[in-house]
This record gives C-alpha cells, sequence and structure tokens, in this order.
C-alpha cells in the first residue's frame, strides 16, 4: 500500500533528495568515505555550504548586504538570538499562535515586549487585523505559518520599523521580498531540509547596534564572519537542504512551490468546505495553504477516531491533528503532490458514505 506523508514536522522530503543524501552517506562524491565522517573544514565539504548559500539567494532573490547561516539550535534558539543580536529596548511582537507566543517569552529577557495584537482568547482561529506597531520599537517580530492553529500570513510587511520574521514552515513556499525584513529564520525540517539545521537571512548593517555583549555563539557576527563554520555544523542536514535547493530550482523555483500550495490547498479545503462530515478550523481568508487543519462537524464528533484509523489503513500518515485542536491536520510542504492531496479527499469522501 502506497503511503502519503502528511506529518507537520519533519515532514514530506521529494525522494530523490532522501537518496541523494543517503548516497552520500554511504560515499560522498565518489570519495571513499561517508558525508557524515568528512572534515566540514575539507576541500570536499565547502563546496557544499557554498552552493547551498548560493542557492538560498537565488531561489528568494536575497539582495546585497544579507548573509545566508546554517546553525544548530532550531527556530527556538532563534527565539533568543534574536533579541540578544537585535533588542535594545522595546519590540514589537504579534501573537498568532503557540510559537509566535515562545518567541515573546525569550524576548522579554532582553527588553519590553508589546503585543501589537493577538488571537489568544479565539485559540488562535485567525489573524488579527487592524493593529499597528509603534514606531519607536528596536523591531516588529511575526510567524508567518503557524503550524499548529493552520493559519498563514502570505504577504510581506510594509512598516517603517525594521521586520523579522519566523518562516519556520513557509519558507520557500512563495516568493519573499527580503528587504523588507533585516532577520528571516527557520527550522529546515518542514519545507528545506531533515531535522537539525536552522536557516537563518540576515542583514549584516543591522548587526552591532545593541548596547549588551553577547556571548560569541549567541552573536549572528560570530557565524557571519566565519561563513557559518564557526564550530561544526550539522554536515548531513546541509547537505540535505543543498539537495532540496537543487530540487526546488530544477522544479521552477519558489513561483512554482507557490503555484502548487495554492493547487493542493485548494482540492482538500474544497472538500472540507463540501463534506457534511468536516468543517475547517479557522476563518477562510487566513487558512494555511501548508498546514490544513479541520475538524469532525458537531453531529459527528464521535466518529473522529473512526476516521483516523479509516484514513490510516489507506496510507494517510500524519494527519492527526495537534492536540491543542484536534481532529485533523494535513501538512502539504513543497515535496506534497496533488496525487496525495486527492488520495486524502479520496479517503474522505469514502468515509462519508460509510456515514
Amino acid at each position: 500500500m502506497k503511503k502519503y506523508n502528511f506529518n507537520a514536522g519533519p515532514c514530506i522530503l521529494d525522494r530523490s533528495v532522501i537518496e541523494k543524501t543517503a548516497q552520500a552517506i554511504l560515499d560522498f562524491n565518489g570519495i571513499g568515505l561517508s558525508l557524515a565522517e568528512i572534515s566540514h573544514r575539507s576541500k570536499d565539504f565547502q563546496p557544499v555550504m557554498d552552493e547551498a548559500e548560493a542557492l538560498v539567494k537565488e531561489l528568494l532573490d536575497v539582495p546585497e548586504g544579507y548573509k545566508v547561516l546554517f546553525l544548530g539550535g532550531g527556530a527556538s534558539l532563534e527565539f533568543c538570538m534574536v533579541p540578544y543580536n537585535f533588542l535594545n529596548k522595546k519590540a514589537a511582537y504579534l501573537n498568532t499562535g503557540v510559537w509566535a507566543k515562545k518567541a515573546m517569552k525569550e524576548a522579554k529577557l532582553f527588553g519590553e515586549v508589546v503585543e501589537v495584537a493577538s488571537s489568544a482568547d479565539a485559540n488562535y482561529t485567525f489573524i488579527p487585523k487592524g493593529w499597528t506597531v509603534p514606531e519607536d520599537v528596536d523591531y516588529f517580530h511575526f510567524t508567518s505559518n503557524n503550524t499548529i492553529y493552520g493559519t498563514e500570513i502570505r504577504h510581506d510587511f510594509d512598516l517603517k520599523v525594521p521586520v523579522v520574521c519566523d518562516m519556520s514552515s513557509d519558507i520557500f513556499s512563495r516568493p519573499v521580498d527580503v528587504s523588507k525584513y533585516i532577520c528571516i529564520y527557520g527550522g529546515a525540517q518542514k519545507n528545506l531540509s531533515m531535522a537539525g539545521v536552522t536557516i537563518i537571512i540576515v542583514k549584516e548593517d543591522a548587526l552591532g547596534h545593541v548596547e549588551r555583549q553577547i556571548p560569541t555563539m549567541l552573536d549572528y557576527r560570530t557565524h557571519v564572519e566565519k561563513g557559518s563554520m564557526f564550530n561544526t555544523p550539522p554536515v548531513v542536514p546541509v547537505y540535505t537542504a543543498l539537495e532540496n535547493l537543487r530540487w526546488m530550482k530544477a522544479q521552477g523555483g519558489v513561483k512554482e512551490m507557490e503555484r502548487r500550495a495554492l493547487e493542493r490547498a485548494k482540492i482538500v479545503y474544497d472538500e472540507i468546505d463540501r463534506n457534511k462530515l468536516f468543517r475547517g478550523t479557522v476563518a477562510e481568508e487566513d487558512r494555511s495553504v501548508m498546514n490544513l487543519c479541520f475538524v469532525m462537524n458537531d453531529e459527528y464528533k464521535e466518529l473522529e477516531k473512526d476516521f483516523l484509523d479509516f484514513a490510516t489503513s489507506k496510507g494517510m500518515v500524519g494527519v492527526k491533528g495537534h492536540r491543542s485542536v484536534g481532529g485533523f491536520r494535513a501538512s502539504c510542504y513543497n515535496a506534497q503532490t496533488v496525487e496525495g492531496c486527492k488520495a486524502l479527499v479520496a479517503c474522505m469522501q469514502e468515509f462519508e458514505k460509510l456515514h
């Protein structure tokens, strides 16, 4: 039975990316050594880092003056590194979910945090509208896609203050105007690589302006100066990122990734809206095209476990919703296929006929 991977992260990668990574672990570029055992400072690995950075810049059209970093620690470490490097006195945050809230918690260790808006009272079922950002903040921070709740901000803000964004779960799924940000970061295990590496795109002239002393490993300047090689980088996840960046470029780049994302989302959301057993969990205008969340309609609530078991028996993997929302979540990152989404829809339709 064919399986379709809807896991929220770590998540689906194109099969060719997995196979090329596996081959590199067995024998990297025919040198007779595994990628997992070669020196990160060797002439064999340095081109991996160089090409990965170049492809990020190419695919996202990163302007001059920005550095691409590949570091450890995940986005959760960036919740700390961002205020360490950018927050002097006050920062503004948009609270749209668990990860935004965690980022705010860390920032409060370094200065005043202004919550410009929140949808917490409604269990984050929409993106707040009509808020303003104080002009005296050091930066404004938002999370573009909320994996748990299934909301997404698919545009860049025009603001008078520096902007920072956690794009962990939708980076490379649409074109981004990088010039509108001083820092973009994300854990790679959604649209870029396997777990273990974090991507940071940072504006170099935005660094070095805080009054505090920053520990060496937490100072972005350290990693800019050393080209992500200050300490041993996570070499295998970086290589997987490289292969995935190559794959995205070959497929047509981020514009094609966006086209596919919208196509996949429409297939599944149309069925959620049509099928009398199910309903979406968030405001339609704020629906994520990466994490499609839905639940049983109230009158069919008792069928939730039955549908999960049924979907699993049909090869749907990872469709159980996060405990904060319940129900189901179909995560459709870049490597997800239209075939997979149609298989999920067929599963939903078959279950509807049975009930």
